[in-house]
């Protein structure tokens, strides 16, 4: 017990040396365990997002508040990695929170007193999830924020925000944010659920300087009624490769054109550019510039997001079972070194315009909420070389063969509608064995990956 003492009043006297004060107002206090907030039952979180239009004195404010945010979440970091470099001491949320309170009553930085504490808190609890990531090893160290590089973003918690409900308009209203005296001004593109209080709002400003509210609720989502074939009670599933060619090519022949949004704005992109290069640097013209390319860029981004999220519904909303390929996007846009890195830079480039990461997000999260289920197929499974008439495998096929016929049955594949089909027909066989195994009564999960099954089943 003795060394015990010795070794957290050691400890104490570090973190007294780093700035971190010991908490004194607490220890007389009768120590109560703390109470979540546990959520309703039946309720999953959702985030509703808008357009939102700030007074100038509001956005004043607020590019103040995203300065203090940036500022406290990099001085959190060093505060941690100077305590354990130098100390060997873990500092957590809670001393990171004591040390807020002396940098804001400190001489030089008296100014983050004109922002909310609570938004200064929930940067110090991102950088907290953020090393929560780091030492589970699914992240790098947390880096430093940088201006040029991170978006603009502040997160009120319930008593950083005052919500009013509109009467007349139920699911719209007023929401004025701590340090400032009027409600913003939103865009209610679509109404909130009526009677519910927002949990969490978060305001953001992206490149092009507009502004947008991010709110977060607790809501109940009705699944959609299921979707059976007409021959029979099985389930109507629908197999997905995605390309580059067409988007999404489904196993009935339908293709979705890719929109190649940065092909299409390319050649002004170029010009913008080239443009930006020849203004002064900390000029007017070259911030003009600058903006004007941040707007094309987020034209592109909304046509593109927009697109994907109507695709996305219509599948979900037809389809019981929707089946695709376990890409591996990370490797696939891998810098191009050697021969051929201009043609591999032009093809990464392509991927990345198609944003299948971004599909596959939205295939997931909307087959969570709907009542549907999404199978993920191995990777290595070979969908494009299989027949989908007879089964047999033929020889590896270049990416410029858009066609080819079996040596088996002689039947001719479209090479993108063969591997659909084929991967729907994996996808039914590995939804079948799942429906199998379940007890009586359980529900078919919302996502099936063939890479976490036990070798056992797959080969069943």
């Amino acid at each position: 017990m003795a060394e015990a003492a010795g070794g957290n009043k050691l400890i104490r006297v570090k973190r007294e040396a780093l700035g971190v004060p010991d908490r004194i107002k607490h220890q007389q206090r009768v120590a109560v365990p703390m109470q979540r907030r546990a959520p309703g039952a039946d309720t999953r979180q959702r985030v509703y997002r808008y357009r939102c239009y700030p007074t100038p004195a509001q956005a004043e404010q607020l590019i103040k508040t995203f300065g203090a945010c940036r500022w406290t979440y990099n001085e959190g970091l060093a505060l941690r990695d100077k305590a354990w470099r130098e100390h060997r001491v873990a500092l957590g949320f809670a001393e990171s929170c004591r040390a807020l309170t002396g940098w804001r009553n400190a001489e030089g930085t008296r100014w983050l007193q004109e922002v909310s504490s609570t938004v200064l808190q929930q940067a110090l609890r991102h950088l907290d999830s953020a090393f929560g990531r780091f030492f589970q090893g699914t992240t790098k160290h947390p880096k430093r924020k940088k201006k040029s590089r991170n978006r603009d973003s502040a997160t009120y918690v319930r008593t950083g925000f005052r919500w009013v409900e509109d009467p007349e308009r139920p699911g719209t209203g007023l929401i004025a944010l701590a340090k400032q005296s009027g409600p913003l001004r939103i865009r209610w593109s679509r109404p909130l659920p009526a009677g519910v209080r927002p949990v969490k709002l978060t305001v953001t400003r992206d490149r092009a300087g507009r502004f947008f509210l991010s709110v977060l609720v607790e809501e109940r989502i009705e699944p959609l009624p299921p979707v059976f074939l007409r021959d029979g009670g099985a389930p109507k599933a629908v197999g997905l490769d995605l390309g580059l060619a067409a988007l999404v090519t489904l196993n009935d022949g339908e293709k979705v054109d890719h929109p190649q949004l940065l092909k299409k704005y390319g050649a002004k992109l170029a010009d913008l550019q080239r443009s930006l290069h020849r203004k002064k640097r900390g000029s007017r013209n070259r911030d003009k510039a600058r903006q004007e390319i941040a707007r094309l860029y987020a034209l592109i981004s909304d046509v593109r997001r927009d697109a994907l999220d109507q695709l996305t519904t219509r599948l979900v909303r037809e389809n019981q079972v929707l089946v695709v390929e376990d890409l591996s996007i990370a490797s696939l846009v891998r810098s191009p070194k050697g021969k051929g890195r201009r043609r591999k830079a032009g093809l990464n480039r392509a991927i990345l315009d198609a944003s299948w990461g971004e599909l596959f997000r939205q295939l997931q999260y909307k087959c969570a909420w709907y009542g549907r289920t999404m199978v993920v197929v191995d990777r290595f499974f070979p969908s494009t070389r299989q027949c989908s008439a007879c089964g047999v495998i033929g020889p590896k096929l270049d990416l410029a063969v858009r066609g080819w016929s079996c040596g088996g049955c002689g039947a001719e594949h479209d090479r993108d509608v063969n591997a659909a089909r084929n991967l729907r027909d994996e996808g039914m066989r590995l939804y079948e064995l799942v429906a199998s195994a379940l007890p009586p009564g359980r529900t078919m999960p919302s996502m099936i990956r063939a890479s976490e099954m036990p070798d056992v089943v797959l080969t069943a």
